[in-house]
Formats: C-alpha cells, structure tokens, sequence
C-alpha cells in the first residue's frame, strides 16, 4: 500500500515539493554558512519525494544550536515551504482519494518549519 500511495503522491505533489526543497537547499550552500540549512533541505526534499513508510522523529542531544539554526531556517526558507504544504494539503483534501495524501502534507509541515535537530527513519511496526 505505501507503494501506491507514494506513485500517487509523486506525481501530484511530491515532485513539486522536492524540487521547491532542492531549489531551497542549492540557494542556501552558495555560501559556506547556509551548508547546514541546504543539507537538511535536501534531506527533506527526499522525504518529499517519498514519504509513505517513513517518519521523523527528534535527534537525541540536538540541543540549543539546532534551536538557533531552525529560527534562521524559519526566517530563511521555513515559512515559504510550510505555506506550500498547506496550499498542496488544502488542494489535496478536496478528493476523497486525495485525503491521505494531504495528511502527508501537513505531516510535513513541522519538518519543513525546523528541519534541525530531527531525522527521517523507517516506520516501525
């Protein structure tokens, strides 16, 4: 089912979001100090592009510097991201068929707005 389920989320919307990470992600390592930001914008932009199977859960021992840089992100690239889940997970939810597609999206929406201090593993069942 996770297969299906991420066919389907490719084509409507993951593709787009995975390239609005990847465009975030090139922007932010032009320069040395935004490396950090665009290695967890590309992480996350591999998510985007198949999500079903997989989770986030917080980064033991992340602390305050992950604290700081999310702030940054926020500021830099955060909002922007978390408005395009919203606008893609509204738009999705309007189908019966589209409704877990979605809540996809806006599963996304707390990684998109602080990236650091998290991972992306596999659901474990």
């Amino acid at each position: 089912m996770n297969v299906i389920l991420n066919v389907i989320w490719l084509v409507l919307s993951g593709i787009w979001l995975a390239i609005g990470y990847a465009v975030a992600g090139l922007i932010l390592c032009i320069t040395i100090i935004g490396i950090p930001w665009g290695l967890a914008s590309f992480r996350i932009a591999n998510y985007a592009l198949w999500p079903f199977g997989r989770t986030i859960e917080p980064r033991p021992g992340a602390g305050v510097p992950s604290m700081i840089g999310n702030v940054i992100w926020i500021v830099l690239a955060g909002v922007w991201l978390a408005i395009a889940h919203i606008v893609s997970g509204i738009a999705l939810c309007i189908t019966i068929i589209g409704i877990p597609l979605g809540l996809a999206n806006f599963k996304m929406i707390p990684v998109s707005l602080m990236p650091l201090g998290y991972r992306i593993v596999p659901v474990r069942r």
